[in-house]
């Protein structure tokens, strides 16, 4: 299978959102392509309330909320993972499906700042254009429509990428084929953060209160409270050194993984 490598940006490039397939890109104006990659069903069955239906983006699309539901932790989690990342972004930043609030905006301009330039993948249009609505005109940001587990972006060329809280509402088979397909995109020597939850301390209160709010919203996140993120990621990734990083009584986790 071929694979599309990014290219240099241009005036004309910056902030679209572009259907990616194997031979070639077609911005939003273009009429709607049967081949767009589908969105796969536990999306439609799970997270329609979250992330599907426009109203629940236009509903959660707001920095107090997604605050709220990381019980006042989203600036903190946040500041960490554009701190693993770098304060300056050069070359190329990839961030694997879209986040409320304001977390691309700050790699957007750090990346602009630096002469780099950000990729956001995301296989629901709704994200991609509400992420585009938050973008500054000019930005060095492109928005690409394909599925996580199946990118069409060339081996080895990004210089790092982002997944920020994406894995746990992934299932199993969903986030190894995510996983597998990040660290075959990331160049060798280049930087994978991951901040998402994890198993709460033995003494935390959340450990308890917020299993039952997980398995009723969030299903596949308690995966991530029964096993370490290295169970599903390839070899020989597995076993390679990670630092690891505890918040909030262990209830959310930074991992940084060098490539």
């Amino acid at each position: 299978m071929s694979r599309l490598g990014p290219q240099n940006f241009d005036a004309a490039d910056a902030v679209q959102i572009m259907d990616v397939d194997l031979d070639r890109r077609e911005t939003a104006g273009a009429p709607p392509r049967a081949d767009r990659p589908p969105v796969p069903p536990y999306l439609n069955e799970v997270y329609w309330w979250a992330y599907v239906h426009p109203k629940a983006v236009r509903f959660f699309e707001r920095q107090w909320i997604v605050n709220l539901i990381l019980w006042g932790n989203y600036d903190r989690l946040s500041n960490a993972a554009q701190a693993a990342l770098g304060t300056e972004l050069p070359g190329r930043t990839l961030q694997i499906a879209c986040a409320y609030g304001d977390f691309q905006t700050v790699l957007a301009e750090r990346a602009a700042a630096s002469g780099g330039a950000l990729d956001v993948v995301d296989v629901l249009p709704v994200q991609l254009d509400n992420l585009k609505s938050k973008l500054p005109a000019g930005a060095p940001v492109r928005l690409l429509n394909m599925d996580a587990g199946d990118l069409h972006l060339a081996d080895a060329s990004y210089d790092r990428a982002v997944l920020f809280f994406l894995l746990h509402e992934e299932p199993a088979d969903y986030r190894r084929r995510t996983l597998a397909e990040v660290f075959r995109v990331v160049k060798p020597g280049g930087t994978i953060v991951i901040v998402d939850y994890a198993r709460p301390a033995w003494w935390s209160p959340y450990r308890y209160l917020f299993r039952p709010v997980l398995a009723l919203l969030e299903p596949f996140a308690l995966d991530l409270w029964r096993a370490d993120l290295s169970e599903w990621m390839p070899e020989p990734w597995k076993s390679a050194p990670k630092t690891r990083t505890s918040f909030f009584g262990g209830l959310y986790q930074k991992l940084v993984i060098t490539r």
